[in-house]
């Protein structure tokens, strides 16, 4: 209990919060399980100490405090490149950068962030296949905790290279930057107001002030220009032998100011009038906006990839419903394909028993009419034989009584015969008017499936003229390609036939003809010059030559 009273009255005193005893015993007098317990002192931390911050307490006598209660059981420096208090900086800088919730950790993107402006810093180039291949190793874990990070500075992985010194200044350029608010510091001469003489000094630049020293260890401070948003920084003409001046105007006074340069001065100028411009718009300072907004746009970037996730949930829902409509609809597309041909061969088998039954209608009609022509040639030939045997019962009178009644009898027949055949004849014309029209009912069944034949028949060959055209076409452009190819061989063929025969005829000229010069007498009398020496050879012997020679260029012209 007392350690946890001295912890609280120190964090009182450093974030100078009055501190209350009374609450604190108060507040662990009914705890059963040890003041030491996060539920017993974290609700005690939140209400009666960091609900009472306010924003004007030494945030790095804070941080030292913290550093001091903790550092030692977990890191220790001795094999790494750095010091403690470098170790403290890159601690700092961590409790910057890490997430806002407990425990803390440092993601992967502000791990890049303060690696890069490290380096930066210490003028070194930053490698992206390394920290790629830094990525890897840490796998799916994709953050660090305070003394992982101090280990990676520490052991120099991304600073190979950089001595001590220079990784000690990188850290602390950056801990200035990050934590105490440092966006510009540097030599410049500031005129006095009194004096009126002008002194170096070394200019600190904060969002909200421009502190002066007399030298850069920050030990003597002689002022501190309050900046406000009514302040605003003016350039100036060179003027009493100084160069490279500006002005920065407050409310109540007014500062002179010469810098090195014209690249330094612009530059102070830019970032004073940032700073300014900050405070008009009631914005933090520019690494803690920064901060914010990187916050910010891995908020949005984790929303945008959650509804991604959603979308394509929903995509995938959809997806696989639109994968079972298909199937339903292909399903119903084989019933139905399997009903059509059931309805086809059912009609075909219609189709066939009508023929069927048309047929033997047509044959027993043929074997009726068959019948009743044989019935009506034997009963023309009884009668023709009838009418015989009455023309000879005429000349005999007296015994046609009993013929005439044989013949009464036999007419009767006749006549019963002859109504039996039109009887027939008009049941046969009845039965013809049935086949015809079971004929023409067939007849029209059959022009259907005629054309519905013809219309696929058609199709078909379309098809096929397509694609018989397609490879015709094919062929003509292998057999164009093909001959192509043979004259691009032929004519390579005759190009090199023809560079050897130039090639050779060059030779040729160069042998017989190109060593022949006629070289004038000089100044020493006539003397004949040729190819083989000066007087080699007499006039008469130099003619038979060229003459021998030219015979030969001649004969090889005509052999080629």
């Amino acid at each position: 209990m007392l350690a946890v009273t001295v912890l609280s009255h120190n964090l009182c005193t450093v974030m100078k919060i009055p501190h209350d005893p009374v609450a604190l015993e108060e507040h662990f007098k009914d705890d059963d399980r040890g003041p030491l317990s996060n539920q017993g002192y974290m609700p005690y931390l939140n209400r009666f100490i960091l609900d009472k911050v306010r924003e004007d307490f030494d945030v790095l006598e804070f941080n030292k405090m913290c550093w001091t209660l903790c550092y030692k059981k977990n890191v220790c420096t001795k094999h790494l490149l750095i010091t403690d208090d470098d170790a403290f900086k890159v601690w700092a800088i961590f409790n910057f950068l890490s997430e806002d919730k407990y425990p803390l950790l440092i993601i992967i993107e502000e791990i890049e962030y303060f690696l890069r402006k490290l380096l930066e810093t210490m003028g070194s180039e930053w490698s992206e296949d390394k920290f790629a291949d830094y990525k890897l190793q840490l796998n799916t874990k994709n953050c660090l905790t305070a003394w992982e990070l101090i280990e990676l500075v520490g052991m120099g992985y991304f600073s190979k290279g950089m001595n001590q010194q220079t990784l000690s200044l990188g850290i602390n350029e950056v801990f200035q930057e990050l934590i105490l608010d440092v966006l510009k510091q540097g030599y410049m001469m500031k005129r006095g107001h009194k004096r009126k003489n002008w002194t170096e000094r070394w200019f600190v630049l904060r969002p909200n002030s421009l502190s002066y020293y007399v030298c850069e260890d920050l030990v003597e401070k002689k002022g501190n220009i309050i900046l406000d948003q009514n302040c605003c920084v003016e350039s100036l003409p060179d003027k009493d032998g100084k160069k490279c001046l500006f002005i920065i105007k407050c409310i109540n006074k007014s500062f002179e100011i010469s810098a090195s340069d014209k690249k330094k001065k612009q530059e102070w100028i830019q970032a004073i009038q940032t700073c300014i411009q900050l405070l008009r718009l009631g914005l933090l300072s520019p690494h803690r906006e920064a901060r914010l907004r990187r916050r910010e746009l891995r908020k949005r970037q984790h929303a945008e990839e959650e509804d991604l996730v959603e979308m394509m949930k929903q995509l995938t829902a959809a997806n696989e419903q639109k994968q079972r409509q298909l199937e339903a609809m292909r399903k119903k597309m084989e019933e139905a394909a399997a009903k059509e041909a059931f309805e086809e061969n059912r009609r075909k088998k219609t189709q066939s028993d009508l023929q069927d039954r048309y047929r033997l209608d047509l044959e027993r009609e043929k074997m009726v009419r068959r019948q009743v022509g044989q019935q009506v040639a034997q009963k023309s030939s009884e009668l023709e034989q009838y009418l015989q045997r009455v023309r000879e019962l005429e000349d005999m009178y007296h015994r046609l009584e009993e013929a005439l009644e044989d013949e009464r009898q036999t007419r009767q027949d006749e006549e019963a015969m002859r109504k039996l055949q039109s009887r027939l004849l008009e049941e046969e014309s009845t039965k013809r008017l049935e086949l015809e029209q079971i004929h023409l009912q067939q007849q029209r069944a059959l022009s259907q499936t005629e054309v519905e034949k013809q219309e696929l028949v058609a199709e078909r060959l379309a098809k096929e003229r397509e694609l018989h055209t397609a490879t015709l076409q094919l062929e003509r452009l292998e057999e164009e390609r093909k001959g192509a190819l043979e004259q691009y061989e032929e004519v390579s063929r005759k190009l090199e036939r023809a560079a050897n025969k130039t090639k050779t005829w060059k030779d040729k000229v160069a042998k017989h003809e190109g060593l022949v010069r006629l070289i004038q007498p000089g100044h020493k009398g006539p003397q004949t010059i040729t190819n083989w020496g000066p007087a080699s050879f007499t006039d008469t012997e130099l003619e038979m030559r060229k003459k021998a020679w030219q015979e030969r260029k001649n004969q090889g012209a005509q052999a080629q």
